[in-house]
């Protein structure tokens, strides 16, 4: 019924089910029966400007999965702009009408971002922008950002290559605002598009493949600890474990444990996840793998099971978005 349309672009959490870490058995990213991913090289700075996504940065942005869009067209942002503005302000006004064009007291903005993109197969991300301007405010006064939300697709070539025509694939969908907006926004983007909107969970697995990653990576800056928090099960009362370990050895144990560079395995990430077990069993007496890995943190990014992340370092920024858009993929699929 279109009365519960917020409800059904927006479920609550489903656990996600797959065989293979952040791909498919022959994806883009080189994901194979073994176990094995191909990470890409760090973004050169010919190739984007940092400036046009610093706002993307050190931000929580809260994950969703998104079907192909059907019929949307690039060159009609600033209709669909209009289109979505009316329909917020109408569901403000619990149905009543509202002229397209007239002045509202949420403006919306839809822009696409030609630097977050992959490969060429990947469409250009897609930034949608609330504003609102005060009514005290005087109207040259600029309009303040209430929230944001963003599509994109990073090496996300499988998907691409198997939709039908006039289908745009922008798997991965991060907001940052109030959820009232994003219901409204999901909703009307999936009536509008015939599409569907997931909330997107990460799995302990996933969590441990993107430390394990993100600890090797070279910063050419201080870095932040590693932080790794777990969730003990079955308590009466709810008891979080914070282990944080310095980012200059938590490079040096990846280093020892990973044979080839540019790759990674489930094995490796396996043995540097125990090691850091062991570790942590040999000063505390707690086995850590008895508990739930439910948060990771680094200088690079920070990731939450429940699908809030928060990239840091603009260099990396393609890199993170590669792993959600597998990820967002593989809930589709």
């Amino acid at each position: 019924a279109p009365e519960d349309g917020a409800v059904r672009t927006l479920p609550s959490l489903r656990r996600l089910s797959r065989a293979l870490p952040f791909g498919r058995s022959h994806g883009r990213l080189g994901v194979s029966s073994s176990g094995r991913l191909i990470v890409p090289a760090p973004s050169s700075q010919e190739k984007a400007d940092p400036q046009k996504t610093a706002f993307l940065l050190r931000k929580a942005w809260t994950l969703y999965s998104v079907t192909p869009l059907y019929r949307f067209r690039r060159g009609r942002l600033r209709d669909y702009a209009r289109l979505l503005g009316a329909f917020i302000a109408a569901e403000k006004q619990k149905g009543l009408a509202v002229e397209v064009g007239v002045e509202l007291d949420i403006k919306v903005a839809l822009s696409s971002l030609a630097d977050l993109r992959g490969s060429e197969l990947d469409q250009d991300a897609l930034l949608v922008q609330l504003s609102s301007r005060s009514q005290a405010s005087s109207k040259n006064s600029e309009d303040k950002v209430v929230w944001s939300g963003w599509f994109c697709s990073v090496f996300g070539d499988d998907l691409s290559e198997n939709v039908p025509e006039h289908f745009t694939c922008l798997p991965l969908f991060l907001t940052h605002g109030a959820e009232s907006y994003t219901s409204l926004v999901g909703s009307w983007f999936q009536k509008t598009f015939d599409c569907c909107f997931r909330r997107l969970a990460i799995s302990p697995l996933n969590l441990s493949w993107m430390v394990a990653m993100w600890a090797g990576c070279k910063l050419d800056r201080a870095a932040s600890a590693v932080e790794l928090v777990f969730s003990v099960p079955r308590l009466a009362q709810p008891l979080d474990i914070s282990y944080a370990i310095h980012p200059e050895d938590a490079k040096a144990l990846w280093d020892t444990v990973q044979k080839t560079p540019g790759e990674i395995t489930q094995e490796e990430v396996d043995v540097f996840m125990d090691c850091l077990y062991a570790h942590f069993h040999r000063h505390f007496k707690i086995h850590l793998s008895a508990a739930k890995l439910v948060k990771v943190s680094t200088g690079i990014a920070s990731a939450q099971c429940d699908g809030i992340v928060k990239i840091l370092h603009s260099q990396y920024l393609p890199g993170v978005l590669m792993l959600l858009t597998e990820l967002a993929i593989s809930q589709i699929q």
